[in-house]
């Protein structure tokens, strides 16, 4: 880290010394003095650091002399940092009282009173004695001024790189060799095209060199081409020397000195001959350089080739080849043991070293598959240079130090480009000179390819906007952090106490439930910046992570420090006023939590420069004094559906760079034609309220064209009445187009014109992946979309005066060939889908999504030979029959409310679901049987694992001709069952192949067989409804069985009688609901098996007390118990519970002590009186449980929106919801009951369905509850 401490930091504290501003500050505090001794011990300093960075290697000594320095650095720049914030307070405090006084008009009085700070002239006392104890050391390390080294060449060795390997130590690649050398042999260039390009790109160590070799040396390569050779180019593209070196290699000479003539020798030693040429660990990016170096080569013959190796991809996108594909991957584990088994032992495997093996595996995982890491610890030498290291010492001090910092990502972390751009931004590491025009932002991301293109960081998989750091670079990055940086991995359980106070920069991974005790520790970590949340692999919406209040209220407020905050996607529901006092905080992130609105002094956060709100759907207000924050770059409120308002004053921000959610107000509020006055504007904006927008004009003025956004929504009123103008609409519309490099992403929302400007659907938006038009309900046809050649996810909705779709939407060129999604959703006038495609349309369409199309009748699509997914909801059967006849490759299949989908018209569509894996029905009413007999299911549904039938009310059985009476589904490839609410349905069976079985509500099943012996692979069972009997006998046999959920309460034989092993030992998680007969636990205590971790015991309505008696217990919870009111718990029992849940448990008033230390939940949820009043704030539980991360106390007053409900559009207040475009099937609009049955159903599906007119229900109330089911689920 020295030479970041030479080139990075230091430079930016002597400029920073150098501010005006400062200077003034600090004359007036009288501090002067000291800050000029500052900047001279720095000067001194400076002076020694390049002899320090080169002994630093070999003496213990330098390395922390010189990491003490890097501290006293991070103090140096703390102080700058209050006295420049001291200096803005300052500035807006005279701002404010010159508006405000009459009197003081020149010069307030404010601006010249700065009394002595004694605080910090201590700190300086300190900084500068330690300065000069630092000084006085390097006298004694001997360090001393000498001359800046000129830069080595540290890849020269690599020009003397062989061409020859022993094949018999190379393991692996055999698919890839074969893969390229095809490429050689093949001639499939233009024929204007004299060579082609075959580019071999990787992170350094992976084999790059060595594949090359195999393929330069392979029989069939020697014997098709006349002229071979190799030239190593290394960093130094020296283009003279580097030509005379392909001469040479191709059989020319090498004693020519003058360019012209050496160019003129080489084209005609290549004239008409066909050559191989390998540019062995190419590092050029230059096009113009990489044409000079090859032109005399194109006298070549047709077919020559040029192989590339390289670690940076940006010279590979020059030649318009694409890098990613041609990505060499790390060995597989098998290969990688051969090869460190082969340079470890000679052998070929570990077989016959079974106590080095899982030595050898953990090696292996540890060096990610890279061959030049395994051959090194295979030889356990240290005699070649670590390509991965070598290629972190090339790095400039600024991007070493930027590296560094991703020390604090967790490995398999997958990061977005742009907000690690801002982290890095928010630590100051780009920071710019004053006389610089960029901005940091675009530095930052310069940074960002620069590692990339070197392979620091990769593209992650399946993800092509995210990125990861290899393992191998992970390992690298946290080693060369060294002191200053930790990360709390969720193993970790200990931090070393001595180490808090070093530490600069935490990150810790979230886990579900995130303890007080895990931070307790960083009280003493008062020098921490850092305080961010990371995760491994992606977090999912529906996902939640809970974190201690105590960390919120107790812990910042001891870490006065940072400068980056982020705790997104946490149940955090409030933000305390302490977070104002974190004057130094430059990014904080709260996306994706539960804030209803931020405390009114966070405006005092005068450094704040990111503030990400993304996905805060309670967050009804900002603060007043936004104005405050004139450092604010970053503002990014997406999906903040309750914000109606901008704050006053956000359009004195000029600074702002990201404002996604623009909310067009009224005469006093923000008005279109202030968007000028945001130069910098980028990135993604939502422009919300259109409709008051007065003229075209004020739109135009807004100049989008010039402005550099990724992704625009457009979006006017869902109500459509007399004051909506079409033509005026239009004219906005038409305004508002963006610049076509940039726009990747598009979205128009209930626009009222009648149709689409000409730039919508214009192929010149190069780059726009996504398109959105939906609730515009005017427009009579849909725009030419089909020639956006990289368009992949295009979304219909609601355009309900378009009839027809047909050859308008295609044009005349191949249509759609980029599209992978397509969906239509309330196309409610639409009746044609005319398309003779052929292959030309739809070559990469995976998806196809057709909801709520009553009058779709009409389809002529010919093949769509790779979609893979098809939902049809609310459409006509004729449709349904027309797509699965053109999509013979469709693997998940669900349909629902079909009309007209009788028996005779499903035995038509069951025929073409042979590629079906996963087939979901819900509401057709008219299906009886799903197939005839079971040797027709055998036959077609051959690779079906997943059946879901649901609200098929006339369904009697799902084949019509039972042959077993006793197992009448026999499909092998079955692994999941549900039947749900098919009310004429009488027989279950559930076959040896099933491994999920779930049926509710189902009245006339009364009964269900289970497997035979053994229970095959049964892993869980839900059953609720009208069941009367289950073979109890044989349950104990299911050994694979991890869940069940029973519905008890009518059952002929009580549970109590079952026996004592009447559940299989296998199982952990049991529910049960309604008996109303048990009044102690003892009455089936012994019936519990000892291995349960989860117990949900629902509608027991007579049970009183509860023991815990069950030692591996984590989840315990009672629903609707209303004697219920003792819990206990054995003192000779080690505790294990972590969940403990009450609802509906009115009598409930005591909980064990011993329990709630260990609690990471604890929710008391509706009509639990007495425990509510004691785990409330002042109760006398509190002091016991407030240190808990779930903590749910029922407050009647709040609506808690889950993630279920998402189908909410509006909420104007807490009283009142308000359903917009929203039809409801329930006989009462006005007030909707939600049980449990019907609670997916209301959701997700029949309940609520989007319709065409914005019917505004008012909901008086709604009650989430259980009904006759399952309760809620509460994990």
């Amino acid at each position: 880290m020295a030479e970041v401490v030479v080139t990075a930091v230091l430079p930016v504290l002597f400029e920073k010394l150098t501010y005006a501003a400062l200077k003034s500050i600090a004359r007036y505090k009288g501090i002067n003095a000291d800050i000029k001794k500052l900047h001279r011990s720095l000067t001194r300093i400076q002076d020694v650091l390049a002899d320090a960075s080169r002994k630093e290697i070999s003496s213990q000594a330098v390395k922390q002399w010189l990491n003490d320095l890097q501290h006293l650095a991070y103090d140096i720049d703390d102080v700058l940092d209050d006295l420049a914030t001291e200096s803005m307070e300052r500035e807006f405090t005279c701002e404010s009282e010159s508006s405000s006084s009459k009197v003081r008009k020149l010069i307030p009085s404010c601006c010249m009173n700065f009394p002595k700070s004694t605080k910090m002239l201590e700190k300086l006392d300190s900084i500068n004695a330690r300065l000069q104890d630092l000084l006085k050391e390097k006298a004694d390390l001997g360090l001393s001024v000498i001359e800046e080294p000129k830069p080595r060449n540290n890849n020269n060795n690599r020009r003397f790189q062989s061409s020859v390997v022993d094949p018999s130590r190379i393991v692996g690649r055999k698919a890839e060799k074969e893969a390229l050398v095809q490429q050689l042999l093949q001639e499939d260039e233009p024929f204007h095209q004299k060579f082609g390009i075959v580019p071999i790109v990787g992170m350094g160590g992976v084999g790059k060199t060595t594949l090359a070799i195999l393929m330069y040396d392979d029989q069939r390569v020697k014997d098709h081409f006349e002229l071979k050779g190799w030239v190593c180019i290394s960093d130094d593209f020296d283009i003279f020397g580097r030509t005379k070196d392909i001469f040479k290699d191709l059989g020319g000479g090498s004693k020519l000195e003058d360019f012209n003539k050496l160019q003129e020798a080489l084209r005609d030693h290549v004239r008409g001959k066909r050559f191989l040429l390998v540019l062995d660990d190419v590092w050029c990016e230059s096009y113009t350089d990489w044409e000079t170096l090859v032109t005399p080569l194109c006298a070549c013959a047709h077919g020559s080739k040029i192989i590339i190796t390289t670690r940076k991809d940006q010279l590979v996108k020059h030649l318009e080849c694409d890098p990613q594909k041609q990505q060499l991957q790390s060995l597989s584990q098998e290969d990688a043991l051969s090869l460190l088994a082969l340079h470890a032992l000679g052998e070929s495997n570990f077989d016959l070293h079974l106590l080095l093996k899982p030595l050898a595996k953990a090696i292996v995982k540890n060096c990610g598959g890279l061959p030049l890491a395994l051959i090194a610890l295979g030889r356990s030498l240290r005699t070649k240079k670590d390509e991965v290291e070598l290629s972190y010492h090339e790095l400039s001090a600024p991007l070493k130090q930027v590296f560094a910092y991703c020390s604090l990502f967790p490995k398999d972390f997958m990061f977005d480009k742009e907000e690690l751009v801002l982290l890095w931004m928010a630590e100051g590491f780009l920071h710019q000179s004053t006389q610089s025009h960029s901005t940091e932002e675009r530095l930052g991301r310069e940074y960002f390819e620069e590692l990339l293109s070197r392979s620091f960081f990769q593209y992650a998989p399946n993800n092509e906007s995210l990125f990861v750091m290899h393992d191998l670079m992970n390992d690298l990055a946290t080693h060369v952090a060294g002191e200053f940086f930790v990360r709390l991995n969720i193993e970790e359980k200990d931090i070393e106490e001595e180490m808090l106070e070093k530490y600069h920069h935490m990150s810790f991974v979230r886990e579900e439930y995130v303890p007080y005790k895990k931070f307790e520790a960083f009280k003493r970590a008062k020098s921490l910046r850092t305080f961010l949340a990371t995760s491994v692999g992606v977090v999912y919406g529906w996902q939640k992570f809970y974190l201690s209040n105590n960390i919120m209220v107790d812990l910042l407020t001891k870490l006065p420090l940072l400068r980056v905050l982020s705790l997104s996607n946490f149940q955090i529901t409030e933000v305390p006023e302490s977070i104002g006092t974190l004057r130094h905080l430059r990014y904080l992130n709260l996306s994706q939590t539960g804030i209803k609105d931020l405390p009114e002094n966070i405006s005092n956060l005068y450094n704040l420069e990111t503030l990400i709100l993304f996905g805060c759907c309670s967050l009804a207000k900002l603060p007043n004094n936004f104005i405050k924050l004139k450092n604010l770059r970053h503002l990014d409120i997406r999906e903040t559906l309750c914000l109606d308002q901008l704050p006053l004053g956000i359009c004195e921000l000029k600074s702002l760079q990201t404002l996604s959610r623009i909310i067009i107000g009224g005469s006093n509020g923000f008005e279109i034609t202030k968007l000028k006055d945001f130069e910098n504007l980028c990135g993604e904006v939502s422009i919300v309220g259109l409709e008051k927008v007065q003229n075209a004009t004020d739109a135009s003025v807004a100049n989008f064209s010039q402005k550099r956004l990724s992704k625009l929504e457009v979006v006017w009123s869902h109500m459509w009445d007399s004051s909506r103008n079409e033509m005026l609409e239009k004219e906005v519309l038409n305004e508002l187009k963006p610049r076509n490099d940039k726009l990747m992403q598009l979205k128009i929302r209930s626009y009222g014109g009648s149709e689409f400007p000409k730039w919508v659907g214009d192929p010149l938006f190069i780059h726009l992946q996504h398109v959105s038009l939906s609730g515009c309900k005017r427009c009579t046809s849909l725009p030419p979309l089909a020639q956006l050649q990289s368009l992949k996810e295009l979304f219909i909705a609601h355009l309900d005066k378009v009839t027809a779709v047909g050859m308008e939407v295609l044009g005349t060129c191949r249509a759609f060939p980029s599209l992978e999604i397509l969906s239509f959703v309330g196309m409610h006038g639409w009746e044609k889908w005319l398309i003779n495609n052929g292959e030309d349309v739809f070559p990469c369409l995976k998806q196809l999504v057709i909801k709520y199309c009553p009058k779709l009748v009409e389809v002529t699509l010919d093949k769509i030979r790779s979609l893979d997914v098809l939902k049809l909801t609310d459409c006509d059967c004729r449709v349904l029959r027309r797509l699965v006849e053109v999509a013979s490759s469709v693997t998940k299949l669900k349909i629902e409310s079909i009309s007209g989908l009788n028996d005779v018209v499903w035995r038509g569509v069951i025929d073409h679901l042979r590629a079906v894996e996963y087939l979901s029905i819900f509401f057709c009413n008219e299906i009886r049987y799903l197939w005839e007999s079971e040797a027709v299911a055998r036959k077609v549904l051959v690779n079906l694992r997943g059946l879901s039938v649901s609200e098929c009310y006339n369904l009697v059985s799902l084949g019509e001709i039972e042959y077993d009476e006793d197992r009448n589904l026999q499909i092998a490839s079955l692994r999941r069952l549900t039947i749900f609410m098919c009310n004429n349905m009488e027989r279950c069976s559930c076959t040896d192949s099933i491994e999920n079985l779930k049926v509710g509500d189902c009245s006339s099943i009364t009964s269900i067989s289970l497997p035979i012996a053994g229970g095959g692979g049964l892993k869980s069972i839900e059953i609720w409804g009208s069941l009367e009997s289950l073979p109890d006998n044989e349950l104990p046999n299911l050994t694979s069985l991890k869940r069940l959920r029973l519905e008890i309460g009518r059952l002929k034989k009580p549970i109590s009688e079952w026996g004592s092993q009447s559940f299989p030992t296998s199982l952990v998680d049991l529910t049960l609901y309604g008996d109303g007969m048990m009044s102690s636990c003892s009455q089936f205590s012994n019936v519990l098996p000892s291995s349960l971790t989860s117990l949900r015991l629902v509608d027991f309505e007579k049970l009183e007390s509860f023991s815990m008696g069950l030692q591996h217990l984590q989840i315990l919870y009672f629903a609707n118990c209303p004697n219920l009111h003792k819990l206990s718990h054995p003192q000779h029992l080690t505790n294990s519970l972590q969940h403990l849940y009450f609802y509906k448990c009115p009598n409930m008033k005591d909980l064990p002590e011993q329990l709630l230390s260990s609690l990471l939940s604890l929710r008391i949820q509706y009509n639990c009186p007495n425990l509510k009043e004691r785990c409330s704030k002042g109760g006398s539980y509190w002091p016991l449980i407030s240190h808990i991360p779930d903590l749910d106390i029922y407050n009647p007053d709040s609506i808690v929106m889950g993630s279920n409900l998402h189908f909410l559009l509006e909420i104007t207040s807490m009283a009142n919801l308000i359903f917009e475009t929203i039809q409801t099937r329930t006989a009462n609009p006005n007030r909707v009951k939600i049980v449990k049955p019907a609670l997916k159903r209301f959701a997700a599906m029949q309940a609520c369905e989007v319709q065409s007119e914005p019917s505004k229900r008012h909901i008086t109330s709604i009650a989430l509850g259980h009904g006759p089911g399952p309760a809620p689920s509460p994990s």
